[in-house]
């Protein structure tokens, strides 16, 4: 994540603070949401949710790739950091849910 925000930094001003500020937001979001989740007992109501904002955070990467903001070699690289941190996420959701199950 901390890759990112140089190279939003590079993109052209007028996407800077449109495109650019809902990628940083994004990444922001999802940080909080793993807080959150970390620090409370129904975790799978916000690693859902972060679920969510990293595939919108996947999408946006790829949309600034599609407009050249991002190389194809910054894209694949976000994507594969990004896809790496989403399987993570996935396994973590998946175990709160079977211990929901287990001890219920």
């Amino acid at each position: 994540m901390l890759w990112l925000y140089p190279q939003v930094n590079k993109f052209p001003k007028n996407q800077r603070f449109v495109l650019g500020q809902e990628i940083e937001k994004t990444g922001l979001n999802f940080l909080k949401l793993i807080i959150r989740a970390n620090y409370n007992q129904e975790k799978s109501l916000f690693l859902k949710e972060a679920s969510i904002e990293i595939n919108v955070l996947l999408i946006l990467i790829r949309f600034s790739k599609d407009l050249h903001f991002l190389s194809n070699r910054q894209y694949e690289f976000a994507a594969l950091q990004i896809n790496d941190i989403s399987n993570m996420l996935g396994g973590w959701l998946k175990y709160e849910e079977h211990k929901l199950r287990v001890f219920n």
